[in-house]
C-alpha cells in the first residue's frame, strides 16, 4: 500500500501535468491562424417570407434605404435595411428579369431583358407609377439573352451589357442573333443609344470605378478564363459572335467575323453526316493567345487582371469598388463577386504604361446561395444579393439576401502586389516575421495563360516556374521586394506566400496564394543581389522527381523533367499502380481538390455544379476510369448537369492517382 505522502505527491504531480497540458493545448490554439470568417461576418436580412429575393439588382438609396431587383420582375424598398427589422415594400412589378438597378435624380433605372427603363413615384406613396422606356434593343426570345445593368457614367449616361444566345445545331457556339447582342451600349437619358463595344460573352458584371467603366465575363466559348476588363469605346474584348454588326454604320468597331476567323481558326467541322462537331481541348497542338492575337488586331483587348477559373471563380459578376474607411486596409480596392462559387474575391490593380494590371486573392467564402450583386450601405456594411438560377451555386439555396460586416480588426494579409522591374513588391497589412519573410523557401511563383480558341474555356497552359532569388524586407516589415527571374510579359503569374509568418503572433496569412496578371514589365532600377537576402531553407535536398518544369508552347498539360532529374512518375494516360495507393484521408485530400480546381465544382456528398464526389463512386469506376475521365470528361455520363466539365489535363498523375482513390472509396 501506499503511503499517503506518496499519494498525495502522485495527486500533485497528476494535477502539475493537467495544468501543464490545458496551457500546452490553450498555446497552440492561440497561435492558430485566424480565417476569413474571423474578421468578416455573413449576416442574415431578414424579409417577409412570400418576398422572394432572387436578386438582380441593389441599389443604396440617399435615405440609406435598399433598392432591391428581382429575377422575378419586381422591384422592393427595404427600409432601415441595417436593422433587425427591415421594412419591405413593394416599389414597382411586372417586369421582366431586372438584373440591374441604378438611382438617379429621384428615379430608379433598370435593365430589362429587351429595354432601360425609368421608374417614378410621382404622388409620393412609395409606388412606382411611371414605366418609361427611356431605350429598347431587340431581343429573339432565346433564354441567355440576359441584359445587365445600368451603370451610371459620370456625364450621368447609362451603360448597358447583353449577353449572347447560344446556336440550334451548333448549341455550344455563342452568337448575336440580333444587333447588340454581344455588345455594351452607352444609352442617354433622352433615349440616343451609341454602340460602344463588343466581344463580349456573358457580361454579368458591369463596374463604374473611379469614372472608368469594367466588366466581368465569364469562363465559356473563346473566354479561357474569367477575369476583369477595363472597356473604352470601340475595344473588341475576344468572343466573335457581336462581330456579326461591326459593319452597321454607328459601330466603333470595325473588325470583322472573317478577318478574325481567317487567324483563328473557329473550328467549324462537319462529321461524315454533315453534322457539326463540338470543338473540344486538344492537349498537344499549337496554339493562340489573346496576346498573340492581339498582335493582328490591336483593338482587341486583354484583362486587366484574370480571375483564375474554378480557383477565383466560376461564374464572375459584380465589381464594385470597396470605400476608403470600409473593410479596414482594403479600401480603394475592388470585389467581384461569383455565383458558382458564392464567394467573393479581391482585386487590387495598378496601373504600368498607362495600360492596368494587379492581383486577386480570395476574400469572402461560405454565401447562401450565388453571389450576384452587392452594394455599400450607410454603415460600411456590404449588401449581397444572390441568386442560382441557371447555374448551381455551392450554397445551398436558390436565392438570398445577405450582409458582410466587417469586425474591426487588421487581417494578415497581402494588402497589394506591385509589379517591379525584376519582380513584385509585396505589402503587407501588419508587420512580417523578419525570418520567415527574408527566406527565398516562404515564396513560390510560377506563371502560365490559357489558349485562345472557340472551345469552351481553356487549361492553363505554358506553365514555368519562376524562381525566386532574393529578397528585400522595408525595415518597417510592411513591404518585401522579391527577385523574380523569369517574368513574362501577359502571363497570370501564381505567388504563393505560405511560409510567411506575422511578428507579432506568428500568423500565416488569411490568403497565402495571389494571381497577378502582369500585361507589362514596369521600367526601372533593379535591386542589386549585394542588397538582398538569398537565405533558403529549403535548399537541403530534395526528393526524387520534384525538379520538374513545364516547357514549350504546345506542352499544356505536359511535364518533361530538367537536366540530370530522375524520371519518377508516370505520366499522363499511363496506368499507374493505384491498387497499392493508400487512401488518402479526406483531410489530406482536400488541399489536392482546391489546388486541381476539384472542389471549384464538386463537394465530396451534395450535388453543386457537377455530380457530388459520393455519386461518381457510385458508379463503380476503376481508378484509371477515374484518372482518364479527369484528362478527357465524358458529359454524356451526366446529362442532368447544364454545365460541362472541362478537360483537365494539367493535373499531375500523383495528384489524379490520390484523388481517384480517394473517391473510390467513398463507395460505401
Amino acid at each position: 500500500m501506499k503511503s499517503i505522502a506518496e499519494r498525495k505527491r502522485n495527486l500533485i504531480s497528476r494535477i502539475t501535468w493537467l495544468v501543464v497540458s490545458l496551457f500546452v493545448v490553450q498555446a497552440s490554439r492561440a497561435q492558430e491562424s485566424p480565417k476569413e470568417e474571423d474578421y468578416f461576418k455573413i449576416m442574415r436580412i431578414p424579409a417577409p417570407e412570400d418576398v422572394m429575393l432572387e436578386v438582380g439588382g441593389l441599389v443604396v438609396l440617399p435615405n440609406g434605404s435598399l433598392g432591391i431587383s428581382t429575377r422575378r420582375g419586381d422591384i422592393f424598398i427595404a427600409e432601415n435595411p441595417t436593422s433587425a427589422r427591415p421594412f419591405f415594400k413593394k416599389f414597382a412589378t411586372g417586369l421582366h428579369e431586372v438584373l440591374g438597378l441604378a438611382y438617379k435624380d429621384g428615379a430608379l433605372y433598370c435593365a430589362q431583358r429587351g429595354e432601360l427603363t425609368k421608374l417614378v413615384d410621382q404622388d409620393g406613396d412609395g409606388k412606382a407609377d411611371l414605366y418609361q422606356t427611356i431605350y429598347s434593343w431587340p431581343i429573339s426570345g432565346y433564354y441567355h439573352e440576359y441584359s445587365f445593368g445600368p451603370k451610371i457614367a459620370p456625364d450621368g449616361s447609362f451603360f448597358v451589357s447583353g449577353n449572347v444566345a447560344f446556336g440550334d445545331e451548333e448549341w455550344w457556339r455563342g452568337e448575336s442573333r440580333v444587333p447588340w447582342r454581344g455588345w455594351i451600349m452607352r444609352i442617354t437619358e433622352d433615349g440616343k443609344m451609341e454602340p460602344w463595344a463588343t466581344g463580349v460573352r456573358s457580361p454579368c458584371g458591369l463596374g463604374m470605378i473611379d469614372g472608368e467603366l469594367f466588366y466581368t465575363d465569364n469562363q465559356g466559348d473563346w473566354i479561357g478564363s474569367g477575369g476583369v476588363w477595363q472597356v473604352k469605346k470601340g475595344d473588341f474584348m475576344g468572343h466573335p459572335a457581336g462581330l456579326r454588326w461591326s459593319g452597321l454604320p454607328n459601330s466603333p468597331v470595325k473588325l470583322t467575323t472573317a478577318e478574325l476567323y481567317a487567324k483563328v481558326d473557329p473550328r467549324q467541322k462537319r462529321n461524315a453526316q454533315g453534322r457539326y462537331i463540338k470543338p473540344e481541348n486538344v492537349v498537344n497542338e499549337k496554339f493562340t493567345t489573346l496576346m498573340e492575337a492581339k498582335k493582328d488586331f490591336p483593338e482587341l483587348r486583354l484583362p486587366a487582371v484574370w480571375l483564375p477559373y474554378a480557383i477565383l471563380g466560376i461564374s464572375t459578376s459584380e465589381p464594385i469598388k470597396i470605400p476608403e474607411g470600409a473593410f479596414g486596409p482594403f479600401g480603394g480596392q475592388m470585389l467581384v463577386g461569383d455565383q458558382g462559387q458564392s464567394k467573393i474575391m479581391r482585386v487590387f490593380m495598378e496601373k504600368v504604361n498607362g495600360e492596368y494590371q494587379g492581383a486577386a486573392w480570395d476574400f469572402r467564402a461560405g454565401f447562401q446561395s450565388g453571389v450576384l450583386r452587392m452594394a455599400w450601405g450607410d454603415d460600411n456594411s456590404l449588401f449581397v444579393g444572390e441568386t442560382n438560377r441557371g447555374w448551381g451555386s455551392a450554397g445551398n439555396s436558390s436565392l438570398g439576401l445577405q450582409r458582410l460586416v466587417w469586425n474591426n480588426r487588421t487581417p494578415f494579409e497581402a494588402r497589394a502586389i506591385r509589379a517591379m522591374p525584376d519582380g513584385f513588391e509585396i505589402e503587407f497589412t501588419m508587420p512580417v516575421d523578419k525570418k520567415s519573410a527574408e527566406d527565398i523557401a516562404s515564396y513560390a511563383v510560377e506563371s502560365f495563360i490559357y489558349k485562345y480558341h472557340p472551345v469552351y474555356g481553356s487549361p492553363p497552359v505554358n506553365v514555368q516556374q519562376c524562381a525566386v532569388k532574393g529578397i528585400k524586407l522595408s525595415g518597417d516589415g510592411l513591404k518585401a521586394r522579391i527577385i523574380v527571374d523569369n517574368l513574362r510579359k501577359n502571363y497570370i503569374h501564381t505567388i504563393r506566400l505560405d511560409g510567411i509568418r506575422d511578428r507579432d503572433n506568428s500568423y500565416s496569412l488569411v490568403h497565402p496564394t495571389a494571381y497577378y496578371t502582369l500585361n507589362n514589365i514596369p521600367e526601372g532600377a533593379k535591386l542589386a543581389m549585394s542588397e538582398v537576402s538569398t537565405v533558403n531553407s529549403g535548399k537541403a535536398a530534395k526528393p526524387a522527381g520534384e525538379n520538374v518544369i513545364t516547357t514549350g508552347k504546345a506542352a499544356a498539360g505536359k511535364t518533361t523533367p530538367a537536366a540530370g532529374a530522375k524520371k519518377t512518375a508516370a505520366t499522363p494516360g499511363t496506368k499507374a499502380a493505384a491498387t497499392s495507393t493508400k487512401v488518402p484521408t479526406a483531410a489530406e485530400i482536400q488541399p489536392l481538390l482546391v489546388r486541381n480546381t476539384c472542389a471549384a465544382c464538386h463537394n465530396a456528398t451534395k450535388r453543386q455544379v457537377g455530380p457530388a464526389f459520393a455519386d461518381v463512386a457510385k458508379r463503380h469506376y476503376s481508378v484509371d476510369q477515374i484518372i482518364k475521365l479527369i484528362r478527357n470528361p465524358q458529359p454524356q455520363n451526366w446529362p442532368e448537369f447544364a454545365t460541362e466539365m472541362p478537360p483537365m489535363p494539367q493535373v499531375p498523375q500523383a495528384d489524379a492517382v490520390k484523388i481517384a482513390t480517394w473517391i473510390r472509396s467513398l463507395d460505401k
